[in-house]
């Protein structure tokens, strides 16, 4: 077992050198995609995803140097990005009454197909959802990591992602059932996302 563990320790620190600029910048093309994927998911909001994922690369460059290779660098960095869109979020729901006419005084443009897939029911539904369970939706569903892996990106502990996983499942599956339910006539063959397989 030791063996193991200290294969993966070594499987880390070998992938990046805490410090070189280089593997910064390898480590920041192989993530930011994810990143991205997870906190629009999380906030519903690509410009504001991308704000926050621009933060947490800079405060992550800041502490390069001092990173310790105990955990993949990109789970480290999807922690300071989650937490990041966390902050965000908290700081968006004090500015409420401004965000809603922010959308509403946006010009009538032709829509992006970015920005409808975005706004799909799913997107609409997991923006509901608290932070950090919206984290264990993406992070699990999204990017297919384990749970095991995904206590290691938040800093949680394994029964922590699972317990967030049911909770958001279980919210997810009210919160769609019109639109993927038996309720939402939707034919055979449909796909539905994975976390609503069991919703009957």
């Amino acid at each position: 077992m030791a063996d193991i563990s200290s294969q993966t320790v070594d499987a880390f620190a070998n992938a990046y050198e805490p410090g070189d600029e280089a593997d910064f910048e390898r480590l920041y093309q192989a993530s930011y995609g994810k990143i991205l994927g997870t906190l629009t998911a999380m906030l519903g909001d690509r410009a504001a995803a991308e704000d926050c994922v621009h933060d947490a690369f800079e405060r992550a460059y800041k502490k390069w140097a001092t990173w310790q290779p105990i955990a993949p660098a990109e789970a480290w960095v999807h922690r300071i990005a989650v937490n990041a869109a966390v902050s965000h979020q908290r700081k968006m729901r004090l500015r409420e009454v401004g965000e809603v006419i922010r959308r509403i005084g946006r010009p009538g443009l032709a829509p992006d197909p970015q920005v409808i897939a975005e706004n799909s029911d799913l997107a609409a539904a997991l923006a509901k959802l608290p932070p950090k369970q919206a984290a264990v939706i993406v992070l699990r569903h999204y990017h297919g990591y384990t749970n095991r892996a995904i206590a290691q990106a938040l800093g949680v502990p394994e029964r922590t992602v699972a317990s967030r996983l049911a909770v958001a499942k279980e919210r997810l599956r009210k919160e769609l059932k019109d639109s993927y339910g038996p309720e939402a006539g939707i034919e055979k063959g449909v796909r539905r996302p994975a976390f609503l397989a069991t919703a009957g």
